[in-house]
């Protein structure tokens, strides 16, 4: 745990891991506040369904365009928009009563203005952690420790709304606290130095078309994103089906998942402090091919009880795949598009999840659904994981690309983030630990 502790203490570590964990509370609160409020106003789930898919629908599409606005004028400006915006659209959300047209602008403007928080957290600890900044080493840790505390905005995000139902305000004072919490800490992260003050150079490249889409490799890399994300939408609809089935009612199926989130990341914790030795491709690979198999086992889980526990162990290989497709996302990115490289990650993600909620849910409704239901997840994420392990597959090739570039920037001092963050004193890093 001793990486964990020099992570914390970095220059904007805590703040990075605390606050930057906060001001993002509102991802777990918004999606089921929203849903909850909607439907309690106009008393149909289908509006309220529809509600927070326009939600997410509007987020997915604006987030690469405020990633990429990011890249060109810096972080700070763009998270002091967006973290006044999305809190007041969400505050209208509540006053909004029974009018149709007011829910469904004011919740097209909350998606499209969630603060790209991600992307610039994930994007200042790659310069914080660049080569020749002195804190090279602790990359892996720095990632895994964002990468599986935000996991937990999963787990408390829900648990929260669920308490706020039961008081007086219902879920319009969930919403109202996610505004709060996002206002406050949106705008303490934009005052960050690594937010506000940012080093180029000529190898700096303005971003136009797809941007990072083209780069070497980065397309390959979003297959196993999507793929993920996919998993990640099959199983809000798997679990909850499976506990229902069962006898138990979707109440516990909020509970297997949230202790499916504890599981992932207790194993990004764990996986922060390793070292592996083998190239970030593989391990890529290997990972979403674990994943896979976690699925594949849930399968066969005869009550809920065991899909707890399965639950738990397979939850572990979550968090470790999501850290090194951060890793390999920042690798990948050409220099001056990383932010945006990060919010297509979550367009992606995003995409992937709506649709695999809606196939898993086709396969359940069939008699005997369910089990392939868990299969159907399992088939895509190892399609994704063969292909990250193919030698010379276009994400194996482009991270050795990465390799050379960096090692050249290290060579020649290069001012730039991705490359060399300090005095250039640390010694020229290899090829395995360079991500």
């Amino acid at each position: 745990m001793r990486h964990y502790l020099d992570v914390w203490r970095m220059p904007g570590g805590r703040t990075l891991l605390s606050i930057g964990i906060l001001a993002r509370l509102g991802i777990g609160m918004v999606p089921l506040a929203l849903l909850l409020l909607v439907e309690q106003t106009t008393g149909r789930y289908a509006l309220a369904g529809l509600a927070g898919g326009v939600y997410a629908v509007a987020g997915a599409l604006v987030s690469p365009v405020a990633g990429r606005l990011s890249d060109r004028i810096g972080p700070s400006p763009v998270l002091l928009v967006t973290g006044v915006v999305h809190p007041f659209a969400v505050g209208g959300l509540v006053l909004a009563g029974e009018s149709l047209p007011w829910i469904f602008v004011l919740t097209s403007v909350a998606g499209a203005s969630y603060p790209p928080t991600s992307s610039a957290v994930r994007r200042a600890w790659s310069d914080l952690t660049g080569p020749g900044s002195g804190y090279h080493a602790l990359r892996g840790a720095a990632v895994a420790a964002e990468t599986s505390l935000f996991e937990l905005v999963f787990v408390a995000g829900p648990i929260l709304v669920a308490v706020f139902v039961v008081l007086p305000g219902g879920p319009a004072s969930a919403l109202v606290s996610a505004a709060v919490v996002t206002l406050v800490g949106t705008l303490w992260v934009a005052r960050l130095p690594v937010m506000r003050h940012r080093v180029r150079s000529a190898a700096h490249t303005a971003a136009r078309g797809l941007g990072p889409l083209t780069a070497p490799g980065f397309a390959a890399l979003m297959v196993g994103a999507l793929a993920l994300g996919l998993s990640f939408g099959a199983a809000g609809v798997i679990v909850p089906a499976y506990a229902t089935q069962h006898g138990a009612g979707e109440g516990l199926g909020g509970v297997l998942l949230g202790i499916w989130g504890v599981g992932s990341a207790s194993g990004g914790i764990w996986f922060g402090t390793r070292r592996p030795s083998m190239p970030l491709p593989r391990q890529f690979g290997l990972l979403l091919a674990a994943v896979a198999l976690s699925f594949l086992v849930l399968a066969f889980m005869p009550s809920p009880l065991y899909l707890g526990v399965a639950l738990v162990i397979g939850g572990a290989t979550i968090a470790p795949a999501l850290t090194v497709t951060n890793n390999l996302v920042s690798r990948l990115a050409p220099p001056g598009m990383v932010n945006e490289a990060y919010t297509w990650g979550v367009t992606v993600s995003v995409g992937a999840s709506a649709a695999g909620g809606a196939i898993a849910g086709s396969i359940v409704d069939r008699p005997g659904g369910l089990p392939w239901a868990f299969v159907f997840p399992a088939a895509v994420l190892m399609a994704a994981g063969l292909l990250a392990l193919v030698p010379g597959g276009p994400v194996s090739r482009a991270d050795r690309m990465a390799t050379d570039r960096l090692r050249e920037a290290v060579l020649a001092g290069d001012g730039a983030p991705e490359a060399v963050a300090g005095s250039g004193k640390t010694p020229l890093p290899t090829g395995e630990h360079l991500g």
